[in-house]
Parts: C-alpha cells; structure tokens; sequence
C-alpha cells in the first residue's frame, strides 16, 4: 500500500483537481481490484504512450483498464500514437505509395483522410467549413485540387461540408499542402473527433433570424482546433448553431444543439433578450432527437459550455463498447440532471484554469415555455430565389445532384458569386449551396448561368428535397449505391407525377445513416435482398419523419426493396399522398394520419398500382 500513500501524496502536490479526481479512482480501482503496478492482461503496459500523462481522455482510458475491461481497439490506437502528430507517418505512406492498414486506417482519419476500400482503392478527405461557408477562391482551390489529385468532382455533405474523393496514396500531402494554402484544413475531421460546426445558412442575411450565428460558429471552429482535449473523444461528436431563422440548422440531430430563442419578458435575474437553448444527445440513426436541457446560455458562453460538455463526456463516455459510447448513452446512463451537474463541475474547473471566472450563472436554468414561441420554417427556403434583409438582395439557393459537383460546376459557381454575390457561397446540410447578396436585377442572369453549368434554382423539383449518402461506390459500411438509385427514383418519379408541396427524400447506406433517413419524409435505408442464391441491392422503406416543429422518427413502412423496385414503390407512396391528403396537408401530417396498414392499402389500389 505503500506505492498508492505515494501516489495520493503526488496527487495534491504535483497535479490539478481535474486530474486528481481522475487519478484517485484509478489508484483506488487498482489497489481494490488488481494490486498496484501490474499491468492490465490484453493491453499495453505504458498507459497514453503518445498522450501526454494525464490528459483527459488517457486518465477515462485508465479507469476503464483499472476495472479489468479491454478497451476498443480504437482507443488503444489512440493511446500508441497521437493522431494529430501523423505527418511525417503520412508523407512516408506518399512517398512509398501505400495506404495504411490495421487500426492506422482509423489513425489516419485525425488528418482527414479516409482509405475507403473495398469500395474505392482510394482515400476522401473531409474538410472544415464553419457554418458550411466557403469563398470564391477556395472553391476555385478545390475544384484545382480535385483535378490534380482526386476524382475531378466534389459531394457536399449532410453538415454542410465538402468530401474529396478517389485521392490515390501519392497524392495525400499534395492535397493536404493544397488545402492548407488555400486556408481550408482537414485535421480532425474524422475519426474520434467533433466534425463540422454548423450553423443558420442564411445567417446574416436572413429577415427572421433572431442572432447571426456565423460569429459563434467561427470562434467554435477555431476553439476546437487549438485545444487539443477537444479531440480523441470517445467516439464523433457533432455541434450546430441555429439563428431562429426561415431555414432550420437541424441542431436537433446533433450531439449539442444550441437553438436561438427570445425571452420578451424577464424573470428573477433574468434579462430580456436573445439566448441559446441547449439541447443534448442528438443521434436520428439511434432514433433519438436532441432533448431541452432546461437551460439557456448566452452567446458569450456557449464555447465555454460546449467545452464542459465534451469534457464531461469524454470523462465518461464508454471506451470498450463502439456501439455504446455516443452522448446519446451516457445521458442515457447518467441522466440529464446526472450528466448535468457534470458539466456544472468542469465549468468550474475550465474557469479556475483560464481565470476567467464569472460572476453570472453560465448554463440559465429558465423554462422553454416561457420563450418566445420560433417562427415558421421554410422547408424549401434553401431552393430557389429568396429576399434577404438587405434591402434590394437576394439568394439563390442551388440544386445539386445529389450533392455532387464537377471541378468545372465549382469553377463556375465561385465565378458567379464573383459577378453577382460577395465572393463566397453557403453550402447547406441538404446538399445544396446557397449564392447570396445578388441584385435584384441581376436574379435572372444568376439563373441562366447555373442551369447553363448543369445545375437548378427549382423548389418544385423532387430533386431539391433529395439527399443521399455517398453509398457503396465510395463507402465500404454502404449496402447499395445510394446516390445512383437516389437520381433513379428522382428521374422516375419527375416523369409521372407533379409534386407542389415540399417532399424530402433521403437515402443512406448503413446503419451510421449519414443521410439522416429517418427525419425524410420518406426515408430508404439501405440492406441486401435474398434472391434465390443472390444478394441484391435493395431498401428498407421509412415513412414520416421529421425536424424542428414536426419534429419525428419515421416508421416502417415495407422491408427488402429491391433496388429496382424502388422508384415504382417510392412512386406509390406519393401518389397515395396525393390522391388521398386533406387541403394543405403536408406529407408528414399525411404520413402520421394514417396507421402504416392504411398507408399500404392505398398504395395498392388499382389506379395508383397500375
């Protein structure tokens, strides 16, 4: 007992109270469970070889190994190597001509990289674009990097990101240099990590919004690149800001969602104004929205709160079990009041280590019925031609093809925001892209050139409500191709039926569900069919999702799809709902009306089965 005395003895000279409240479980657990000194059986005896000692998320690996649990494999990657620290490991696979293997596939992802195979004996690179924003210059940049050394094309994703694919294992320091040149970066953006911040994408420019959230986002974005805590967490981590305006951020399907709201009337220490709902444990593929916290915070302090929370997650996250160990869980585990006061904890501690200790509550407790009900959305009001706040500007909102865009389409889009807009461009988490400040008599010209380039401004087409992931021609966890199957359903469906109201379609690949599917309207997930000897490409089909005031999961509605039946089936579905809704009704009032058996005996009426 002699070696845990010295221990706790250490413990109050040598180290903060952070680290001593890690540090006491781990001897105690030790001492209780083990003897001191011997190393756990499965696992490498220098606990954090590549971390420094003490650091968060090797003193939570610690507790774990103290109890005689195996970590994932994953974390005991992450305890041999420093994955922000993998350049010159990177530049040697380039100059050999190698992609990595073993967990170094994981390790790799730090950097942004993605070795792909099966699907693609390449790598994508995910990037960083806070608040999904990027200027004219860089996407001139990408569209040069994407010839140079990937597929020629980039797909915009579902956090308002950019991935680069079929990038060949010589190419990857070109690239990441490239990046680097043109102020974009990629680490972190993959792996244990949190991705993309995102944000309103009419932020600044939008009439209804209560704050402009591209500030906040920023400052998020950059606060997460130099603290290095802020990443190795227990598994991805995903923030969004949303500003109270026309189109949604979707912040309810994040891991933290802060949602603008105003307070027209003040209570006991509470001033009137705008501030930040905080909403945790967002995961839709694990059918779980976002819940209200009971707090609010104010702009000032959401960097701060975001900190404590990925703190007190990483603190207790689960490290032994993938499938477990999202933030969805642990509030699960703990409970909101629980997980709560943890956050409360490391707030204390982040502001006695910084000295900025402040003198109002950071996290408000005020009850969300006594804000200001949120205005009206927009479900298209990323599609189309629309009015800014300023006076005389407008924005175009841009349909992509499932996301995708040729280096020529992003040469000539950045052109077009040289023109006419203001250098930079918005991209949206419905794979779309936003071109704002255009003169009112420039609208039409703006038009021209994007359909002149491929693309379309139209809100009417079942294209600007499809979403897709990237499927199994790039992505080894996907059963099907999502995005060739997503333009065969949309190409179906706009040959025999007039849609006139908004109507999501989402496909995603694998159980991750990057397409988010259960919030679309109608939701296809991807699965393989037995057929005779064969195993098919095929769906589950969802019906009756969705965000923000309708906010849902969708339910099932048939099982094993084949891919080719799958635009006749998704073809039922709509002229069900538009045969039989009520006026004004929306797809997902349709949808919820009417038990699934109701549904599926109006898909198979004579008239709709012919």
């Amino acid at each position: 007992m002699g070696t845990v005395v010295a221990l706790r003895q250490r413990m109050t000279e040598a180290f903060t109270e952070e680290q001593k409240h890690y540090l006491d479980g781990f001897v105690t657990g030790a001492g209780l469970r083990r003897g001191v000194g011997l190393p756990v059986v499965g696992q490498s005896a220098p606990a954090a070889a590549a971390n420094s000692a003490g650091d968060i998320h090797s003193l939570a690996q610690d507790r774990f190994t103290s109890a005689g649990k195996k970590l994932a494999s994953e974390e005991t990657a992450k305890r041999a190597k420093d994955g922000l620290a993998l350049w010159d490991e990177v530049m040697k696979h380039a100059r050999d001509g190698k992609f990595p293997k073993g967990t170094d596939v994981f390790m790799f992802k730090f950097q942004g990289l993605f070795y792909v195979a099966p699907a693609q004996d390449s790598f994508m690179c995910r990037l960083r674009l806070p608040a999904g924003i990027v200027t004219s210059h860089q996407m001139r940049g990408l569209a040069e990097l994407s010839v140079n050394f990937a597929g020629g094309y980039a797909d915009v994703t579902t956090r308002a990101n950019f991935q680069l694919r079929e990038i060949g294992a010589r190419n990857t320091i070109n690239l990441l240099m490239g990046l680097s040149d043109i102020g974009i970066v990629s680490r972190g953006s993959g792996a244990d990590n949190i991705r993309n911040v995102t944000a309103s994408p009419t932020a600044g420019i939008d009439s209804q919004e209560l704050i402009d959230t591209r500030p906040v986002a920023r400052e998020q974005h950059h606060y997460i690149l130099n603290h290095k805590e802020m990443y190795g967490l227990p598994r991805k981590f995903n923030i969004a800001f949303d500003g109270g305006g026309t189109i949604p951020a979707l912040e309810d399907t994040n891991d933290i969602g802060y949602t603008a709201v105003r307070v027209s009337k003040g209570a006991e220490g509470i001033e009137p104004g705008v501030y930040f709902r905080l909403t945790l444990g967002g995961i839709t593929g694990h059918k779980d929205f976002a819940r209200d916290t009971g707090f609010m915070v104010k702009e000032s302090d959401c960097v701060l709160v975001s900190h404590a929370i990925v703190n007190a997650y990483s603190e207790h996250g689960d490290r032994t079990d993938r499938k477990k160990s999202r933030l969805k869980y642990v509030l699960d585990k703990m409970g909101f009041e629980g997980f709560i006061k943890e956050v409360q904890r490391h707030l204390e501690l982040l502001t006695k280590k910084t000295g900025d200790v402040r003198s109002n509550p950071v996290l408000i407790a005020f009850p969300l019925e006594k804000c200001d009900p949120r205005q009206a959305i927009d479900r298209m009001g990323h599609v189309g031609v629309h009015p800014q706040k300023q006076a005389g500007k407008f924005y175009v909102g841009v349909v992509l093809p499932v996301g995708r865009m040729t280096a020529a389409q992003m040469t000539g889009v950045a052109a077009i925001s040289d023109k006419y807009g203001s250098g930079h461009v918005r991209l949206t988490v419905w794979q779309n892209l936003i071109i704002p400040d255009v003169a009112e008599k420039n609208v039409e010209a703006v038009r021209a050139e994007i359909e002149a380039l491929g693309l379309e401004t139209s809100a009417s087409s079942i294209r600007a409500g499809l979403v897709a992931c990237t499927g199994s021609a790039g992505c080894k966890f996907a059963a099907a191709n999502t995005k060739r199957h997503a333009m065969q359903i949309a190409e179906y469906l706009e040959a025999r039926v007039k849609v006139d109201m908004p109507l999501n379609i989402h496909l995603t690949g694998c159980h991750h569900s990057c397409a988010q599917h259960y919030i679309g309207d109608i939701g296809l997930i991807a699965t393989k069919v037995a057929v005779g000897e064969e195993m098919l490409e095929g769906y589950h089909v969802h019906v009756g999702g969705g965000f923000g005031v309708e906010q849902g999961i969708a339910r099932e509605l048939q099982r094993d799809v084949l891919a080719t039946d799958a635009p006749v089936v998704v073809e039922r579905i709509v002229r069900a709902y538009l045969e039989n809704r009520k006026p004004g009704e929306v797809f997902t009032e349709f949808a919820r009306r009417l038990e699934i058996g109701e549904i599926k005996v109006l898909m198979e009426t004579p008239a709709l089965a012919a």
